[in-house]
């Protein structure tokens, strides 16, 4: 805790002039109630002692004793016996007063014009701050604390902080990642996938976006032509155009990317091959030979983003990076939609030059992901605790997927799902004219989230009759009750159940 007596605190609070047309205790009170109203002085942090400031300011101990006693009266200091004085924690407890700038600071930088890149421009993320004390999250991408492997998490946690664990994780390892944790991905991970790859194939990053951003800043510039699915992967959209990159939609089908749609003169294409973002159709058999045919003959390069593939499917399909023997593919994958989104924690699987290279890269951005959880991680997963979670997982997404395509053909039958099996969500279109936007805030007013389905578009017109349904991280006994409220807010009258 910090220490009345340590000057340096409060030197930047108390200042005071013998010139100022207002008493030196006047002063006092005015820097005090500034500090406490800006939120400076914590309750826990005891104020200096009388005769410190007083000896600090040059002034009569008597005139900081007046001060602070006005202070008390008027309830912004309380005095606590032999410990000093605090400030009163009921004055924290109201709203903070708004930031007044100082007359200095009228001609404000334009940082918005200096910028180099426009990432505030890009598409906002589909936020849901108060996800979970909504009574009906539909939502993508979240957890569900109920499945959440809360005992197993904790113990790895407890082993990688024992004394010969912490030898191994505190010290900096510049452009390494722990030997361990790379060693449980090619080991349990990939081979789910059907990749097999050596160490100095695989490098850590902060979730898949950091991925795509560390091989967009180092493989892609200004010109370069990137084939994405429409619709599809709106950051992944936004990181490539950060890069400079020029976007090329590309349709969707039942089947996949429509392949005989990629231009030729692409040098990229970024595919969600395992479960397409956001419709969640597998690409088939016959696509995924012609896209590496395709690139061969093209020479380009195929960024697979192993989006929704860690769960347990019931016809599940090789990754494309398992089918490569040029080394075009460069697979992205994650754990966020497993073990938990914040913890931030994927990894890139590519041909040992390039993954040199980004190590050099990272090293520059952030060195490297936190080794303490890296090795938390490691351990989880060499336990056998994370292939558990995998298998709890996909059962219950199973079973949430198939009450909540039960729900939806009772109380929305005219909104159209895709039919695929598998992944933590459900890609919807309704009839035409259908707003889903509209739809989301009526159903937000009746605690039912749902995504609306625009904002995976590349389009000047962008379709807005889709919705997406997550089902990761709402409970299943209410799916029905909430797609019976998401009917009324859509105007239908719920059918008798």
């Amino acid at each position: 805790m910090p220490q009345r007596n340590d000057t340096a605190i409060w030197s930047g609070l108390f200042r005071i002039s013998a010139e100022s047309g207002q008493t030196l205790q006047a002063q006092i009170r005015q820097a005090i109630v500034a500090a406490i109203l800006d939120r400076q002085i914590a309750a826990s942090m005891p104020l200096p002692s009388c005769r410190i400031l007083a000896e600090k300011l040059g002034v009569a101990r008597g005139t900081v004793v007046l001060a602070f006693q006005q202070l008390v009266d008027q309830g912004f200091l309380v005095a606590r016996e032999r410990r000093g004085h605090f400030v009163n924690p009921d004055v924290l407890a109201t709203p903070a007063k708004p930031h007044q700038k100082a007359p200095d600071q009228a001609n404000e930088i334009d940082w918005k014009a200096r910028r180099q890149i426009a990432a505030s421009d890009m598409p906002p993320p589909a936020k849901h701050d108060n996800w979970i004390k909504s009574s009906y999250p539909f939502v993508y991408g979240q957890f569900d604390p109920a499945l959440f492997p809360t005992a197993e998490w904790r113990e790895c946690n407890r082993m990688a902080l024992a004394v010969l664990e912490i030898r191994n994780w505190a010290s900096d390892m510049v452009d390494r990642d722990d030997p361990l944790l790379i060693e449980q991905i090619q080991a349990r991970l990939l081979p789910r996938r059907g990749i097999f790859a050596n160490p100095d194939e695989i490098i850590v990053t902060l979730g898949a976006q950091n991925a795509l951003y560390m091989l967009a800043t180092l493989l892609m510039t200004k010109g370069s032509k990137v084939a994405m699915e429409d619709p599809g992967y709106p950051d992944a959209r936004s990181i490539f155009r950060l890069a400079g990159a020029d976007v090329a939609p590309v349709p969707v089908d039942h089947s996949g990317i429509v392949t005989a749609s990629i231009p030729s003169d692409s040098g990229f294409v970024f595919v969600t091959p395992s479960h397409h973002c956001p419709t969640m159709v597998p690409l088939s058999a016959e696509r995924r030979q012609d896209l590496l045919a395709r690139a061969n003959r093209h020479n380009q390069i195929i960024i697979e983003d192993g989006y929704d593939s860690q769960l347990l499917d019931e016809a599940p399909q090789q990754a494309l990076k398992s089918l490569d023997r040029s080394g075009r593919v460069i697979y992205v994958g994650s754990m966020s939609k497993t073990l938990a989104p914040g913890l931030r924690l994927g990894y890139i699987v590519a041909s040992a030059g390039l993954i040199s290279e980004l190590r050099a890269l990272r090293r520059f951005m952030l060195r490297h992901p936190p080794a303490n959880n890296q090795r938390a991680v490691a351990l989880f997963l060499s336990l056998g605790h994370h292939e558990a979670l995998v298998r709890r997982l996909s059962s219950a997404f199973d079973e949430r997927r198939k009450r909540l395509i039960h729900a939806i053909s009772a109380f929305l039958p005219e909104w159209r799902s895709t039919d695929s099996a598998g992944g933590a969500s459900l890609w919807l279109e309704g009839p035409r004219g259908t707003d889903s936007r509209g739809l989301a805030e009526a159903a937000a007013s009746r605690s039912v989230i749902i995504e609306p389905g625009d904002r995976f578009f590349d389009r000047t017109e962008k379709p807005s009759r889709f919705m997406r349904l997550g089902i990761s991280s709402i409970a299943l006994q209410h799916i029905e009750p909430g797609i019976r409220e998401l009917a009324t807010a859509a105007g239908r009258r719920p059918a008798a159940a």
